[in-house]
């Protein structure tokens, strides 16, 4: 059964876009712990991310690291953290989320809310640092 990963990936699901590969896929997560939060997925359904051959998993990282630097140099931030947790959406995923300190990854705290006009506007200035050179 496809997943909500695999029906962004197919364009039945819209999503705010940052990057994309012919193998990855990412975009803003719609319910944030901080502005700037994005996942990382690979496009292949894969349930588990330690269940991905070692190039797609080396692969996903690195993908993820450039998403990552495009991110910091958009959002205010000390650090992007990085968390697999991979039980809400059985599709593999990293979370690259803009923090400051420790608790800004706890993913049981209140989210953060921002209107579309936002999540668009944060997406495109992501994607702008992708292409700067």
């Amino acid at each position: 059964m496809p997943t909500i990963f695999s029906k962004i990936v197919s364009g039945e699901i819209p999503c705010y876009k940052i990057a994309e590969t012919n193998e990855f896929l990412s975009f803003l997560d719609v319910n944030p712990l901080n502005a700037g939060h994005a996942l990382v997925i690979p496009k292949k359904e894969t349930d588990y991310i330690f269940d991905m051959t070692d190039s797609e998993f080396a692969s996903l990282h690195l993908f993820a690291k450039i998403v990552a630097g495009a991110i910091r140099k958009v959002i205010p931030c000390k650090r992007i953290g990085v968390a697999v947790i991979g039980l809400e959406v059985p599709h593999a995923h990293i979370h690259l989320v803009p923090i400051n300190n420790i608790g800004d990854l706890n993913f049981d705290r209140e989210r953060v809310k921002l209107t579309p006009e936002e999540f668009a506007s944060i997406a495109e200035k992501i994607r702008a640092q992708l292409l700067a050179p």
